[in-house]
């Protein structure tokens, strides 16, 4: 199936390599040989009745699967020659649009570039794991299960070090914030690294607390920052142990044993907040400061980037004090994390197909964040990222960046709510959780951004 042409695949040699008969798993199925060469471009697929009678499913699970691929640009559809692969864009460009830009950039309209969320494509089923966890011991107890005994026995050999309790929160801006509320009030000082995601920002506003900005490089935040900042005697200090948003660093085992060192000073009784937002989904392992004062850490770990909003997890880990606090912060102490959805998380956890699905999504997303990133190096754009599903670009003057690029219809983030002052220099942030993972279309993209970082116009790049 290899060689270009018009060859025509068999609708039972592509039904017995889809492994699950969803309009999800066909298209990833298609999607991936594409992408490794098994069905090169120009191959005719089946028709959409002949493809769902060998998987057994409805006409529409296999139309619903045609349009995802479409949307992607990985298939074209023709009234008279069926479907077919896309063969790669050699002919003349298209028309410039109207206002002057780069041809094909209204194709970014509808790609979210601003705010980094999962691709919904690449996450794991949930049907099984939803039927796991209604299935669990205790349902309908009035008693309290702070977290679930198999949930725990699913986390505990994931986490970075062993903590004293445990218990669940809805989603990583919760145990952020309620991880903040479990020491801060308003008016306390809080440090907090530089750049930082602007959820940990506004947890921190939501308080009341002030924050006190340590600055972070390559390697995470530096110690003489955070040297300087305890000197404001914060309650917390709150980091990103990996998968740093924006910057995309992992704090290096050096450098938190450095950290674990400044805040072990006499006198020192700052708490450590660990943020690990994308959990599972991050590419670095990162013990953080929880290996050296686990005792003085609440480690909050969010999967929701790795398995979807609708389970709403967050495992929260820490001193006995800290947790019961949480615990009575979450919602006034009257409610807690559904069983099902908890013992759902650690099915997903366990089972071997999730790891599998979570594995390609962490590969796939690399792929993305590699392809822009290199194609904005290439554009003479500095750009250091090396996990997240962001990408923190260096911009002459934010605003004017902004409109550049939304006159073209790309929409991207701002840069300065990741900091707690005048950020300098100026940057955005760019989503590639959704981009395509062609050469082509994204060296546009990185054009289009380079031109708005710098101020210049589309035409100074042609």
């Amino acid at each position: 199936m290899a060689g270009e042409g018009s060859a025509v695949v068999s609708p039972e040699w592509l039904a017995e390599r889809v492994d699950k008969r969803t309009s999800r798993s066909i298209a990833d199925t298609i999607a991936e040989l594409i992408r490794e060469g098994t069905l090169a471009p120009g191959t005719r697929l089946p028709t959409v009745r002949a493809l769902a009678a060998a998987l057994g499913v409805s006409p529409a699970t296999v139309s619903e699967a045609w349009g995802v691929l479409r949307a992607d640009d990985l298939l074209d559809t023709g009234r008279r020659r069926g479907t077919a692969v896309r063969r790669p864009h050699t002919s003349a460009p298209s028309p410039a649009p109207a206002n002057g830009g780069p041809p094909s950039s209204a194709r970014w309209a509808g790609v979210d570039l601003a705010h980094g969320q999962p691709d919904p494509r690449l996450l794991p089923s949930l049907e099984a794991a939803v039927l796991a966890g209604a299935r669990g011991p205790r349902l309908n107890s009035f008693d309290k299960d702070y977290i679930t005994e198999r949930l725990l026995a699913a986390v505990a050999p994931t986490w970075p070090h062993q903590p004293q309790a445990w218990t669940v929160v809805a989603g990583g801006y919760e145990g952020s914030l309620l991880a903040c509320r479990s020491v801060a009030s308003a008016g306390d000082a809080v440090a907090v690294e530089e750049p930082t995601a602007p959820r940990l920002l506004d947890a921190l506003r939501r308080i009341g607390a002030r924050p006190v900005p340590v600055r972070c490089d390559a390697h995470g935040p530096l110690p003489k920052e955070l040297e300087r900042a305890l000197a404001d005697d914060p309650v917390a200090f709150v980091y990103q142990p990996r998968a740093h948003l924006p910057l995309g660093h992992a704090v290096t085992d050096q450098r938190a044993a450095d950290l674990a060192r400044v805040l072990s000073r006499p006198g020192v009784r700052t708490l450590v907040v660990e943020d690990d937002n994308s959990g599972p989904l991050a590419t670095a392992w990162a013990p953080g400061i929880g290996a050296h004062l686990p005792d003085r850490v609440v480690h909050v770990r969010s999967y929701c980037k790795t398995y979807g909003l609708d389970l709403r997890s967050c495992v929260v880990s820490g001193p006995v004090e800290q947790i019961d606090r949480i615990r009575a912060e979450h919602a006034h102490g009257m409610v807690w994390t559904s069983r099902i959805l908890q013992d759902a998380l650690a099915h997903l956890i366990e089972d071997p197909g999730a790891r599998r699905a979570v594995a390609a999504a962490r590969e796939r997303y690399a792929v993305r964040r590699g392809l822009l990133r290199d194609a904005l190096r290439e554009e003479g754009v500095d750009v250091r990222c090396e996990d997240g599903l962001v990408l923190w670009v260096p911009v002459a003057q934010e605003q004017s960046a902004l409109l550049h690029l939304a006159s073209y219809g790309v929409t991207v983030a701002p840069g300065s709510p990741c900091h707690s002052g005048t950020p300098v220099p100026a940057h955005v942030r760019i989503a590639i959780s959704r981009l395509p993972e062609r050469p082509a279309p994204v060296r546009e993209l990185a054009a289009l951004v380079s031109a708005a970082a710098t101020g210049a116009t589309w035409e100074e790049f042609d």
